[in-house]
């Protein structure tokens, strides 16, 4: 009889101990989205609405790198879930297996990407044989050789110095390289070093997209953080319309220039609002699936991709709900 006792006082302290640990675990809280980025005025919107107190610092952490490549890495090892990155970059991302999803299209840009020369280059075609700086492993290349293609030239016709976003400027006024492939907030710096552009993303419409990516895994986990984040980014926006005074202000101290100077880096982009993204990343013909297929044609043709990459599942627009 002791026995059956014994047996029946250790079964409900077993249950007992299960039913704890369930409860632990459920109340356990979910770990928050950390999103890495590099300096650029189209990712702006996530540090301001950071900064102004829309994101909950439980659900969202914005994690800044130096280059775009460097967001690269970090997302392939795992180190952040999501990241700011252009369409093209993403389409490498899923050559190599990196499953993440297209949540928010930040902005497209019409002006913004650049390629800047010294003076004494007048046109692009005065660039062969000079030095030109580029970030190869991200938009850079991209750019590059669409700018190439464009103006009837190659590879071989310059000589390419591969350098990453924070070594434009200084590479740039020491004169080691003649032109550089780049974007805001260099791209001010530069022309007001006395360098003007010779190619700009308005020759290339729609090709040069900005996205927020996230991993399957962290979409799958934290459903409504996705949310939070696409909200705080839309309520970020209509600040930066409704006070673009303040909030420039804001944004020119991450940038490090002027508050006017910020304000005008926006002139090169477009930054869709909630129905501009339920058209580009939603519907039963999502424009953006149109504009990835032929950037991932263009790619290839470049040998900028190695083969076909599936865009099937690439596009997520639940979060604009």
């Amino acid at each position: 009889m002791s026995t059956l006792r014994n047996y029946m006082v250790f079964t409900v302290l077993m249950f007992l101990g299960a039913v704890s640990l369930s409860a632990c675990s459920d109340s356990t809280p979910e770990k928050p989205i950390r999103i890495g980025t590099n300096v650029w005025p189209g990712y702006e919107p996530l540090y301001l609405a950071r900064d102004i107190g829309l994101y909950d610092k439980a659900k969202v952490q914005l994690v800044e790198y130096p280059s775009a490549s460097g967001v690269i890495r970090a997302l392939k090892s795992r180190s952040i879930e999501a990241a700011a990155l252009t369409l093209d970059e993403v389409l490498v991302l899923l050559q190599h297996k990196i499953p993440v999803r297209v949540v928010l299209v930040m902005d497209i840009s019409v002006g913004g990407d650049v390629i800047i020369a010294k003076p004494n280059i007048k046109t692009f075609h005065d660039l062969a044989g000079k030095r030109v700086g580029v970030e190869g492993s991200a938009l850079g290349a991209y750019v590059l050789s669409r700018a190439l293609e464009i103006n009837g030239m190659g590879v071989e016709d310059i000589s390419i110095i591969q350098l990453e976003a924070d070594e434009h400027e200084r590479s740039y006024t020491s004169a080691k390289i003649d032109a550089v492939v780049t974007f805001e907030p260099t791209r001010t710096a530069l022309i007001n070093a006395g360098g003007h552009e010779v190619f700009t993303s308005r020759e290339i419409p729609d090709e040069v997209v900005d996205v927020l990516v996230i991993h399957e895994d962290a979409i799958a986990a934290s459903p409504e953080n996705v949310r939070h984040i696409t909200q705080g980014w839309f309520s970020a926006l209509k600040r930066l319309e409704t006070d673009p005074q303040v909030s420039a202000a804001i944004i020119a101290q991450r940038l490090g220039v002027t508050a006017e100077e910020a304000l005008a880096s926006f002139d090169g982009l477009q930054l869709p609002n909630v129905v501009g993204n339920k058209s580009l990343l939603g519907g039963e013909n999502p424009k953006l699936r149109a504009v990835a297929l032929k950037l991932a044609k263009t790619m290839r043709k470049r040998d900028l991709l190695d083969g076909d990459v599936s865009i099937d599942s690439l596009l997520a627009p639940f979060a604009l709900e």
